[in-house]
């Protein structure tokens, strides 16, 4: 019989963790890809099914229709700028590949974590600071920042998990979970 609060499952609830936030890391980045087709069925979704969500919210609706605009501007007439999206979408994706190395070893990598926390709160100064330079309604800018607050809920939850796996070591429950803290198979 297993300890439901012993190393084991404590690892098992730290990679669970650590895999929702990839996955929502990668969703995040690889909708920066198709940033173009997007926008328009957004765009066609407030006039369409959403209609209610614009009537409720007539600035967001304003915004998604400007944004597209731009967005459709840009693609037509320099779409090489639409190649800094790509770029986001890609460090997205890298900065998931980073997590695995919390995942096999959470102990010994929660550099990593620590490093995504950073990273989320670094959007708060980004998007203060950038959102008004390039007309962003502040509105927004709190949407985006939105992302770094829930973003690092997740990752101090796992952080303060990790610490309590490194008080427990040396761990006792034998070699298969030695062998998974290690990151060995």
């Amino acid at each position: 019989m297993s300890d439901s609060n012993g190393p084991r499952a404590l690892l098992t609830r730290i990679r669970v963790w650590l895999i929702v936030f990839v996955v929502c890391l990668v969703l995040s980045g690889a909708t920066a890809f198709p940033l173009v087709t997007e926008l328009r069925l957004l765009d066609s979704s407030l006039d369409g099914w959403a209609a209610p969500v614009a009537e409720l919210f007539p600035a967001l609706a304003e915004w998604i229709d400007l944004v597209r605009a731009g967005v459709e501007t840009a693609d037509a007439q320099a779409p090489y700028l639409l190649y800094g999206t790509d770029w986001l979408a890609f460090a997205h994706l890298v900065i998931a590949v980073a997590f695995y190395g919390a995942y096999r070893d959470p102990v010994r990598n929660v550099w990593v974590v620590e490093f995504g926390m950073i990273a989320c709160a670094g959007i708060l100064p980004l998007a203060l600071i950038c959102g008004p330079i390039r007309d962003i309604p502040f509105w927004w800018s709190v949407i985006d920042m939105s992302f770094g607050v829930v973003g690092v809920l997740p990752l101090l939850h796992v952080r303060r998990m990790i610490k309590r796996l490194e008080a427990g070591q040396p761990l006792e429950a034998g070699p298969g979970l030695a062998a998974a803290q290690s990151g060995r198979p």
